[in-house]
């Protein structure tokens, strides 16, 4: 079709407040600019990443893997936004040195054209790459603290459909009956009650 795609790296998980309206900014600067939108995550040790450098309007200069000397401190994410374009770029593409078909091939090319921008994460935001059993662990902990302490799921998709008025109520009811005598069953009925209290489905 002619739509936009974004692409999301299976082991990376992302968590933090206005998240939502960072990844509407990038779907409406690859619909209405064309660019491909890479995102950025300050780190202290940037010579282990994919690093991102980008000038005061958040066009990339260039992007580096894992440099000796790294030109800023913005690691690039496994999340991705690109125009319509990526279908035809991903097609033309070769498989690396190492017999894969590259998220970096596509993503020179867009910065080649000089239509690929860099958004960085804000302060405070959460993005954990579970790519070991290490990071996995640490990613464990942090959702549990936060579920915990909060009483809240992370990314309950159920939740996240109600609450946007994607479903029903009586959906939401359904999908939540096989499991109420689990605690995942009785999470969601306790989004339906929060929600009928408020009387606001449409919640962010």
């Amino acid at each position: 079709g002619d739509d936009c795609a974004c692409l999301v790296l299976g082991d990376n998980i992302f968590h933090g407040a206005g998240f939502s309206s960072v990844l509407k900014q990038s779907v409406s600067a690859a619909e209405k600019s064309g660019k491909a939108t890479v995102f950025g995550y300050w780190v202290d040790d940037p010579e282990r990443y994919g690093v991102a450098e980008f000038d005061k309007d958040g066009n990339c200069l260039s992007i580096e893997e894992k440099p000796e000397h790294p030109k800023s401190n913005y690691a690039v994410v496994g999340l991705y936004f690109y125009p319509n374009k990526v279908v035809d770029v991903a097609s033309r593409i070769k498989p690396s040195a190492r017999g894969e078909l590259e998220i970096t091939t596509v993503n020179q090319e867009f910065l080649n054209d000089g239509e690929l921008r860099v958004q960085t994460l804000p302060r405070g935001f959460a993005w954990l790459d579970t790519g070991t059993h290490d990071s996995l662990a640490e990613a464990s902990i942090y959702v549990e603290v936060l579920e915990k302490r909060q009483g809240l799921k992370i990314a309950c998709l159920e939740g996240i459909a109600y609450r946007q008025g994607w479903i029903s109520r009586e959906r939401m009811i359904e999908i939540a009956k096989p499991m109420l005598k689990n605690q995942y069953g009785q999470y969601l009925m306790k989004v339906i009650d929060e929600i009928d209290r408020t009387d606001s489905p449409n919640l962010d």
